[in-house]
């Protein structure tokens, strides 16, 4: 009993010795405690890389575009080069960007301008085509699938936000959502004119980047990004075109085809606004309609006349797809090629029918 008392009063004693000598350690020499944590702090770095080389690959692809009418700038934003033939280079961007100039210039990374000549365009895709003639080789963009991405996956875009002091601002994000029904506005109107399939990005959007590349991680493009598919009173919410519908458009307009719409030759109302026509109060009240396009004047010998359509009938789909209203029609109307033959549903009298169209070129505006 008394050794295992001596052992523990020799443990206690050295223990209040260690204590001890560690506090004069800590106070006759503090810098020394000092230096040595604070040189451990400076070893510590974190690094991340982010998306410099997926940049690296699309930035000298991606042009500013400034729209001229009679030599004046009316109009600019984004576009790059998206394919080479030859020795003509086609350029990407929408068709708000240079709607309103008849000369469109382009500027690339070195500065360099080259004008280039307006091969179409496409009002309701808002898509542009546009090509220069070049020996010189010059950067081409690589392009993505956007049925590959995943909501979560980052995007990035390259563009000039606000003006031209800012170019070749990259800004990154996430994919936020995929397939997006979004309703634009073709004029400065309170109604939705079109209906566009996009994708939902929180990658920053701002007026200059419309016509730009939309990029995933790799620095593919996968979509074309546009100011018409922004709210301005949403934040964080950017929209952009699907890079295979874009393609699809470019194609059509190189081989002329985008003049070739079809059309059903009627005059339309959005239901909401029918309801104020007394030619149509029956019909709704009885088909107990709350979505639709009422048809107010049917062009003689149109598709939409010889399918017997008429002035009061509301059309409420095309094919499987709810027309609930004039821009959903158009969107579902305009997926189909001249030639083909559409089921319309419709209401007369408040009872519901189909007939078949056949459809014709745009022989009119609608």
């Amino acid at each position: 009993m008394n050794n295992n008392f001596k052992k523990a009063c020799l443990y206690l004693i050295v223990f209040f010795l260690g204590c001890l000598a560690m506090y004069g350690v800590v106070y006759y020499f503090p810098a020394t405690v000092t230096e040595n944590v604070t040189k451990l702090e400076k070893d510590v770095t974190v690094t991340d890389e982010g998306i410099a080389d997926a940049v690296e690959k699309i930035y000298d692809a991606v042009v500013i575009v400034t729209t001229y009418e009679d030599n004046t700038a009316v109009a600019s934003g984004t576009g790059f080069i998206y394919t080479k033939s030859n020795d003509t280079y086609y350029l990407l961007t929408n068709y708000h960007v240079i709607a309103d100039g008849n000369k469109v210039n382009v500027t690339f990374t070195d500065k360099k301008i080259v004008e280039t000549k307006i091969v179409g365009s496409n009002q309701y895709a808002d898509i542009a085509v546009l090509s220069f003639e070049s020996k010189d080789d010059y950067a081409i963009a690589s392009i993505g699938k956007s049925t590959d991405l995943r909501v979560g996956d980052t995007s990035f875009a390259v563009g000039a936000p606000l003006d031209n002091a800012y170019s070749w601002t990259v800004t990154r994000g996430i994919i936020s959502g995929k397939d997006r029904m979004v309703e634009v506005a073709l004029s400065n109107s309170n109604s939705a004119d079109y209906v566009m399939e996009a994708i939902q990005t929180d990658t920053a959007i701002n007026a200059g980047n419309s016509g730009g590349p939309l990029c995933n991680a790799n620095g593919e493009v996968v979509g074309i990004t546009s100011l018409k598919l922004v709210s301005s009173g949403v934040e964080g919410m950017g929209f952009a075109i699907p890079i295979e519908k874009a393609l699809k458009t470019a194609e059509d307009i190189i081989s002329g085809k985008i003049n070739e719409t079809p059309y059903l030759g009627i005059n339309m109302l959005n239901l909401a606004s029918a309801y104020y026509y007394p030619q149509f109060n029956d019909n709704i009240r009885k088909g107990n309609l709350t979505s639709g396009v009422a048809i107010t004047k049917v062009e003689e010998d149109s598709p939409a006349d010889k399918a017997g359509l008429k002035a009061g009938d509301i059309i409420t789909k095309i094919d499987d797809t709810d027309t609930n209203n004039i821009a959903y029609l158009r969107y579902a109307l305009y997926n189909y090629e001249i030639g083909d033959t559409i089921k319309i549903t419709f209401y007369r009298n408040g009872e519901a029918k189909t007939t078949n169209v056949k459809l014709k070129t745009n022989l009119a505006t609608s």
